[in-house]
Parts: C-alpha cells; structure tokens; sequence
C-alpha cells in the first residue's frame, strides 16, 4: 500500500514522497486570534491533526508547524482595511496582544477538547518581525519587489508563473475588476509585503522603509521556511485560502530562493449552514464553545470525520445528532468489549487463528482507505464493519478467548484512538458533559433490569415483558443470555 495526496497544484493524487526519508514537514496556516474558533476550524484543524496522526502511524517522523497569526491579517483583503486584532482590541478596549493572548488560550482550549494534538512549534507573527524585513529586503534586491510611499509590495508581473496554485491568469485580473484600485501598486495584483502604519496604528516597528507592519502572507513563507527549510513536504491549510494567501507565499518563498517551496498542497474544504459557507464575516457562525453546550467534543470530531476533509460539510444539529448516536454505538461496543475483557479468564474458545486473519482484514482495510488521501469517512465505515462482527460475538453464546478481545481492543485503540482520535485510551464514557448523569442511567437501567429478572424467577412473565417492551421503546434491547443478562443501546 502507498499513501497518495491529492496536490492542488498539479490537481492530481500523486504518491507521497517525503524531501527526506523518513522524516515529513508539514506546515498548516493556524488561526487569526481575535475571536473564539468555530465549527469551520474544527473542521480544518481536526482534517490535519488526523494527516499527522496518520503520518506517524506510518512511521515518519513528523515535524508539524503551526503559525498563529498575532499581526497583518487586514480585514477587506491582504492589503487593505484595518488589522483584524487591531481593529477588534478597539471594540473590546484592550491591548492587541491582551486580546491575542486571550482568544489564542481559548483556541487551544477547545482544540484540546476536540483532541488535537499539538503542533510541534506554533510560531507567531510577531515573534519573527525581523526575518520578515528580511525576506522583504532580499525579494528587493532581487528586483521582484519595490517601495512605495513607505509600503512595499511584490510585483507579480515579473513572475511568470504566478497564478500556477489557483489556475488564475495576470491577465485576466484587469484592473478594479476583482481586486480594489491601489495606486501605490504598479499592477493591481501586486501584494503587500511591508505596509506603513498610518497614523494612530497601534502594532507597528521599524523598519528600512519607515515603521509599518508586515503583510500577511510574508509570515508564513517566513516561519515555515524557518522551521521546516526552504523545500518541504506539505503546506495545508482552508480551500479559501488558495488565493490569494497561498499563492502569493508561493511567489514570495520561490523567487527569493529559486528552489519549489511546498511540494504537497493540501486544502479542505469549508464548513457550510444550509449551503452557505459558515463565517465571523457573515453572521452564521457556531462556535465551538457554543456547539460544546449541546455536542461532546469527540461528536463534533466524528462529524467531521464522517466527511473527506476535501468535501463541504453542511453544519445542523439533527447531522450532529446523528453523529452522536453512531459515535455511541462504537463507544458502546467498546465498552462492553472492554467490560468482558477485563473479566475473560477463556484462553481459547472462539478460534484466535479465525480472527486474526478477520482483523488483518480489517487493517488492511482500514489502511487503504486512508492510502487514497486520507479517507476517513471510508477508513470509519471500515470500523463500523468491524463492529457489526464484533457485536455479533459478543452477543453470541460461544466463549470468547482474552486473546481475540485484546486483539479486537488494540485494533480499536490503534486505529480508532491514535489514528482518528475518536476512542478513548480508558474505558469509553458517554459523551455527555457530566459523566455522573450518564452513570445515574446506567445504574437505573441495572436496577430494572434486575426487577425483571425477579419477576421472572417469580414467573410473572406479564410484568416482565412490560419492562422489556418499555426500556425497547427507550432505545435499550435486553438480550437474555445463558449465565447472565446483557443490554445495549440500538
């Protein structure tokens, strides 16, 4: 099996190759930190934690560098408007970097509870202000860029190929058409690199061209060069991105060092409501916080997950719903999985050799599916195979060995917990909030399933029959077995 990513620039899968044997980097465009995240981040950040994830499962050891952005990010375009911390540090009456420091814990609370794994180094903007002036200066010398009342700014009509990530043509981006009239700009494409601070800018430095700011594509052509070098593997980031953020780091990182900047371009697509793409800029966002008062964490990760991180999601309550009810159904095995484990003294029984060979299967399966471009609704359907089996076995009459439990438990730890990060390492707890309201129902199904069992032992079978049939109406099936009984949600 060979892993294959879809590379938007060449808009075809291609067969992963690391620049390095068996060591990846992978650079991923991090938050604008004056707000909390919403769904449309978890959607990306989950879609790449799972890359990474997957890439170490495969054995490569992963370098992931992801920026957070405390500066430059302007709020009509890349080159125009006011900075978006800027502007919302006025509304809320506070220090920009008081406000970054605020909404960057808040991102990274809830990137914990979506359990996300950390990058490995999260540079920020301002933190590399002087290796920014530095690139800027060198694409000067070079003669592809230019000053301009105190701004500088890249000329993108010296580039031939500028346009190759997005497929836009120079050409056709007349002037006013798809791009505000700047007249400090030779072609109204060029992009920013440095802009002046005009006057009462609060996040400003020096700088050879007078104090300013840098544009926001030049911070990440700069701290992903820093830490990864000047060629690496992957650079991911949001569909909307594509232009002009990435293009233009395209332009900047390639031409000031005259070697291929990211080899592998990787984007997902957005999070929509009813179609329309989900956005601070538009009203309809959710934010995480928001969505945790009604959802677990690990539901909205399933959702996420139940789509090719390439493909819109469509974000509702009854798709989280749904969502919820399958992740429960896997919990659920898991859960009764790890129950008879813990108390399997079989050591044969059921075959081992049988289920090995059912479990290679699933692996392999599980394996390919994520080989075609990390395909985690195909690699979740495989998972729910699985479970269909092994709810059969364990509702069967047969012993089960500890061998066979184990096994089926690691397949589940190792692809379900630290590959997709939706199964727990202890036993798995349903997803509510509060854990002691799960407990409460747990015990009160026990308690009547217990009463049935003694009105059956006193044969008053009318009565029994009554307590299945209502706990069946609530969603529990009772399953009579010959030592015991058991229960399982549908």
């Amino acid at each position: 099996m060979t892993l294959k990513i879809y590379n938007t620039l060449t808009r075809q899968k291609e067969k992963f190759v690391p620049f390095k044997k068996g060591r990846v980097g992978i650079y991923v465009c991090g938050p604008t930190v004056y707000d909390h995240p919403h769904i449309g981040h978890a959607k990306s950040y989950i879609s790449f934690d799972v890359v990474v994830r997957y890439l170490r499962h495969l054995g490569y050891k992963v370098r992931y560098v992801q920026n957070i952005t405390d500066v430059g990010h302007l709020t009509d375009n890349a080159d125009a408007g006011e900075d978006k911390i800027e502007k919302r540090a006025k509304l809320e009456q506070v220090e920009p970097m008081e406000l970054v420091e605020m909404y960057m814990r808040s991102y990274y609370e809830d990137m914990d509870a979506l359990n996300n794994i950390r990058a490995d180094i999260s540079p920020r903007a301002t933190g590399h202000i002087p290796e920014q002036i530095e690139l800027a200066e060198k694409l000067i010398d070079k003669g592809f860029a230019y000053e301009a009342n105190k701004s500088v700014y890249f000329d993108v009509s010296k580039l031939k190929d500028y346009g190759k990530l997005s497929g836009r043509k120079l050409d056709e981006q007349e002037s006013g058409a798809r791009i505000e009239i700047n007249p400090e700009k030779k072609h109204p494409a060029d992009f920013a690199l440095w802009k002046k601070a005009e006057a009462g800018h609060i996040m400003k430095w020096n700088s050879p061209w007078g104090v300013g700011f840098p544009g926001w594509h030049l911070e990440c052509s700069v701290m992903s060069m820093k830490y990864l070098g000047e060629t690496f593997d992957i650079h991911g980031g949001g569909i909307e991105n594509v232009f002009p953020h990435h293009e233009c780091e395209i332009a900047q990182s390639e031409t000031a060092n005259e070697m291929p900047f990211a080899r592998y371009w990787m984007h997902n697509n957005m999070v929509t409501v009813e179609g329309q793409k989900m956005g601070k800029s538009l009203g309809n966002f959710v934010t995480l916080k928001d969505a945790f008062k009604l959802f677990s964490p690990l539901t909205i990760r399933f959702f996420v997950l139940n789509t090719h991180y390439s493909s819109p999601i469509d974000y509702s309550n009854e798709g989280l719903d749904a969502a919820d009810k399958g992740l429960e159904r896997l919990h659920n095995t898991i859960r009764n999985l790890r129950e008879r484990l813990g108390s399997s003294g079989n050591e044969g029984a059921v075959a081992t050799g049988d289920w090995k060979g059912k479990l290679e299967k699933y692996k392999n399966n599980f394996e390919e599916a994520m080989d075609e471009d990390f395909n985690t609704a195909e690699a979740l359907a495989v998972l729910f195979n699985l479970t269909k089996e092994v709810n059969n076995l364990l509702n069967s009459d047969e012993e089960i060995s500890e061998g066979v439990l184990s096994e089926v438990d690691s397949l589940y730890r190792t692809y379900g917990g630290n590959v997709l990060g939706i199964v727990p390492e202890k036993t798995v707890q349903h997803d509510s909030d509060d854990a002691d309201v799960y407990k409460m129902e747990e015990d009160l199904i026990k308690a009547l399933i217990d009463t049935r069992n003694e009105l059956r032992e006193a044969k008053q079978w009318e009565q029994a029959d009554k307590i299945r049939d209502k706990l069946s109406e609530l969603g529990i099936i009772i399953e009579d077995k010959k030592e015991k009984v058991a229960w399982r949600k549908k």
